[in-house]
């Protein structure tokens, strides 16, 4: 199981609804909007806990 770094969701790496690569690690996500709020500000979120749901 992969953690959504953006609303901290428990994500199944072969169902996530979107992933994405950032400084060579895969990033998990439980849907598109997550994603895009990644893809918008990753240092945000790399190595910092990760929020708490939607």
């Amino acid at each position: 199981m992969a953690r959504d770094p953006v609303c901290g969701m428990n994500i199944d790496e072969r169902t996530a609804a979107a992933k994405t690569t950032y400084q060579g690690q895969t990033y998990y996500f439980c849907a598109p909007g997550c994603k895009a709020t990644f893809e918008k500000d990753p240092q945000k979120y790399v190595g910092k806990q990760p929020g708490r749901g939607h």
